[in-house]
């Protein structure tokens, strides 16, 4: 399981102009099964990701985010081992493990 953190590179003005085109962006991993969740942080001098998937997969999908594209995001990856968890993320986290 990863948390990608993203930090704004541009003032909110230019990141709001693309805030669509992200949360698109998004959803399409929410489909796949890779995000379960995400949001600003507050401040909002930023975002964060819940990802399931492995590191070299979610670097692949940042190239695509409209935020990375454009030059307004910088995103740091931390992996971390889910020991405990709600009972809602067990199947979810077993089949992440499988692949």
């Amino acid at each position: 399981m990863l948390i990608i953190e993203l930090t704004y590179q541009m003032p909110l003005s230019e990141i709001e102009k693309q805030i669509s085109a992200h949360r698109t962006w998004l959803d399409q991993y929410y489909e796949k099964g890779l995000l379960i969740a995400s949001g600003p942080k507050n401040p909002r001098d930023g975002g964060i990701m819940i990802a399931l998937t492995d590191k070299e997969t979610a670097t692949q999908l940042i190239t695509e985010d409209p935020f990375y594209k454009q030059g307004l995001a910088s995103y740091k990856i931390t992996e971390f081992e889910p020991v405990k968890h709600c009972k809602e993320l067990a199947q979810k986290i077993s089949e992440q493990q499988k692949t």
